[in-house]
């Protein structure tokens, strides 16, 4: 209750914030080998303000978060190159994989799950087998075979009960066979396609394919695409999706996918479960392709344009335990958090705790009110 009270105090202040950002509007840069930390106070926010951040992430599961301001580095918390488990981001990233494959026709989201052979250990049923690999997409397949990932079998409705493309429900045998679907479809392994299509363009630091490891659950013989990733690699590919696939004058993700796989298919208030909601956090965030997308309607007696303003147009990958990758496009920002659970399996950091860390980031813009400074800071 606490950081829910926090919000609204943290929201006043940053509608007045938004009505002026838009003055220090420039173009994106993107890194070179290394990232360089700059001045906060060179791109408009303050370095005293985000030294409360800092406080916060402090008090929290945080291992390492990275904050980017039209591509420059404006704020950086812990081992920013050490490569950790990111759970459910790994499908965010899967969605940037298919870009290019359904561009070429290489990857049909009109197929059916029947059409791409796509078995578990139990038989489909008929009508299971009816499912695209689209609704695979957008978690909203009708097929309730077991996952085996914890905690989804006591939410899952019963098999048959709802037709394909009609209902959401946040089921990881979808994710997974989507990756299936992936890698029978383009003859890659995942793993190989990030390194190939996305780590060495985008020239990922730390991102290593002999570290990738799928997991194989009991119940299923899909297999999860489990990643692990630094958070200096997941800002170089959020840049990438604030830049709509681009990448040093080379578009690497087709832009119209970028959009697709952002914009919403399912509102916040059809998610299920019911959880996932947050009806009693500040964060409504609805479903597109992979990607969790911003979802709230502005309060009655707020002006249009002002609650939406740094939320307008964003989108997050989302893992458990609070590993993001979020884009704000209003505000050319990202912001890249994670929690190390390899080092300490029950860190989490809620997802209220979390939207107070974007409050706060907002709350530290200062515009051209800023104090003067070098925006070179050192090396990172």
């Amino acid at each position: 209750m606490k950081l829910i009270a926090l919000f609204p105090l943290l929201l006043t202040a940053f509608l007045t914030a938004s009505k002026s950002t838009a003055a220090l509007a420039q173009t994106d840069v993107v890194p070179g080998s290394e990232w360089h930390l700059e001045k906060p106070e060179s791109q408009g926010y303050s370095s005293k303000r985000l030294e409360i951040l800092r406080s916060w992430v402090e008090t929290d599961d945080t291992s390492s978060m990275m904050v980017l301001v039209h591509g420059h580095p404006i704020f950086a918390y812990g081992d920013i190159s050490h490569s950790s488990h990111v759970y459910s981001v790994r499908k965010s990233i899967l969605a940037m994989l298919y870009g290019n494959y359904v561009a070429n026709g290489t990857l049909d989201l009109s197929k059916t799950i029947k059409q791409l052979s796509i078995t578990d250990k139990q038989p489909l049923l008929p009508i299971e087998e009816t499912a695209t690999l689209r609704q695979l997409l957008a978690s909203r397949s009708g097929v309730y075979h077991p996952s085996g990932s914890f905690g989804q079998a006591d939410y899952m409705p019963k098999r048959g009960s709802h037709a394909p493309g009609t209902y959401y429900v946040y089921n990881n045998w979808d994710f997974d066979a989507a990756g299936v679907a992936f890698e029978k479809l383009t003859g890659k392994g995942i793993y190989q396609a990030l390194q190939t299509d996305l780590a060495t363009p985008l020239g990922m630091q730390d991102y290593k394919v002999s570290e990738q490891k799928k997991e194989f659950m009991p119940e299923s013989s899909l297999g999860e695409y489990a990643m692990s990733l630094s958070t200096r690699d997941m800002a170089r590919l959020g840049l990438l999706m604030l830049d709509k696939g681009s990448w040093n004058g080379k578009q690497l993700i087709p832009a119209d996918w970028i959009k697709t796989i952002t914009s919403t298919v399912t509102p916040s208030n059809d998610i299920h479960p019911d959880i996932l909601r947050n009806n009693f956090d500040p964060a409504r965030w609805g479903y597109g392709y992979l990607w969790w997308v911003w979802d709230y309607n502005a309060p009655i007696n707020i002006k249009d344009g002002d609650y939406d303003s740094f939320f307008e147009g964003a989108y997050s990958a989302m893992g458990t335990g609070g590993n993001y990758i979020t884009v704000l496009p209003a505000f050319s920002v990202v912001v890249v958090h994670q929690v190390d659970r390899d080092k300490k399996p029950h860190a989490s950091v809620a997802p209220s705790s979390y939207m107070a860390m974007l409050s706060i980031i907002l709350n530290s813009y200062c515009g051209h009110d800023c104090e003067p400074s070098n925006p070179r800071v050192g090396p990172r």
